[in-house]
């Protein structure tokens, strides 16, 4: 991985071209591609006349090598959507880059170091997926995450493991992102989505930043608990497991005694209590063998969606139940409230990062239980 943002955004810059580096050699008039590559790395500095060498040649502005809130070549993403198409995917990741660019820059000058020691799960793409479900529910215990599991699960991946978790208003299709830094992981969860299918994803992406190193996932995946690939299906086996413990389950039970009537009435309000969905907690019942998966199959999807609540369907066609969270988290927005304070950033670009007016700032501070800039 690149050690210099500049090196970074250079190779990006060079890769979106589809450029060799002795293609970029040429344009700067080196001997060789060495030369490039120990630019892209980061142990060779480029020189002032070699960084204008290369906005004369490309479009792009200077601030593209110098602006700290920019996320260019040095984060890589894996998204869980659908109906998205690549460019529009790839705008939203530029929006959300920002976001995380300026958490990074701004965190460690107002006193929030980024983790010493990352956290990673025993867990190969060959694993079993009884072994991915252990592994669940041996977080939720280790972590003392209590009967509902996904009520402190953000604050635990927050406070516990420093992976930074972002509520946000996403584009339409989709649902969440994982994100991996070479000092911080960050988790990006659609915050218009219901309470269960947020939380499902934030396990799920959970686990994607607990085992990148072993199995490193793709830059985009299509949103669902059921499909995917092995390494989508070992997530969706984790998060189940973690957000639902077997032993919670089961004081819960006996489920196959059930007539079908009474089945969609028990998991609509053991779900609503574990704030899941109720078609995530009929698939761990399956995996426990608690109810056969006949009977999973056969349960009416109209019974079990919003967990048997009506819905309001919102403007953007996303169905909500309920107020969703407040944007991004509280320590992302302590981290703009102290450097707002310092000066460090002005108020107008942090309304302009955040996209909001300036006045939704404080509002946005406020939400998160933070003052309101003494400017408003």
């Amino acid at each position: 991985m690149p050690t210099s943002p500049i090196g970074a955004r250079i190779k990006a810059l060079r890769e979106q071209h589809e450029l060799t580096q002795e293609d970029l050699a040429l344009v700067f008039g080196f001997k060789d591609r060495q030369t490039v590559s120990a630019i892209e790395n980061g142990t060779r500095r480029l020189t002032a006349d070699e960084l204008l060498l290369v906005v004369e040649r490309f479009p792009v502005s200077l601030d593209y090598f110098t602006d700290p809130f920019l996320l260019v070549g040095e984060g890589r993403f894996s998204w869980r959507h659908s109906g998205l198409t690549d460019e529009e995917l790839h705008q939203y990741e530029r929006r959300a880059g920002r976001w995380i660019a300026a958490y990074r820059h701004l965190a460690p000058q107002v006193g929030v170091a980024s983790p010493l020691l990352r956290r990673s799960l025993p867990l190969k793409l060959r694993s079993s997926y009884e072994a991915a479900m252990e592994a669940g529910e041996r977080f939720a215990a280790e972590f003392e995450t209590g009967p509902k599991p996904a009520e402190g699960l953000a604050r635990v991946m927050e406070e516990e493991l420093g992976i930074l978790v972002l509520m946000v208003d996403a584009e339409p299709g989709i649902s969440g992102a994982a994100c991996r830094l070479p000092e911080l992981d960050v988790a990006l969860i659609a915050r218009g989505e219901v309470a269960g299918r947020r939380h499902f994803d934030l396990a799920h992406e959970l686990f994607h930043l607990l085992t990148w190193r072993a199995m490193p996932p793709a830059h985009s995946e299509r949103a669902t608990t059921t499909g995917g690939n092995r390494a989508e299906h070992l997530a969706n086996n984790f998060a189940g497991a973690l957000l639902m413990p077997a032993d919670v389950i089961r004081r819960h039970g006996p489920w196959s005694a059930l007539d079908e009537s009474a089945l969609v009435v028990r998991l609509n309000r053991v779900a609503d209590e574990l704030q899941v969905t109720s078609s995530a907690l009929r698939w761990r019942l399956v995996a426990l063998k608690e109810l056969s998966k006949r009977a999973g199959e056969s349960l009416p999807e109209t019974a079990l969606r919003n967990n048997g609540r009506p819905s309001v369907e919102m403007r953007d066609g996303a169905i909500q139940a309920e107020k969703p969270p407040p944007r991004f988290s509280r320590r992302f927005a302590e981290v703009m409230a102290r450097a707002v304070d310092k000066g460090l950033i002005s108020l107008r670009r942090t309304a302009s990062l955040l996209e909001c007016p300036v006045e939704g700032v404080g509002d946005l501070f406020a939400e998160h239980g933070l003052n309101r800039p003494v400017e408003l």
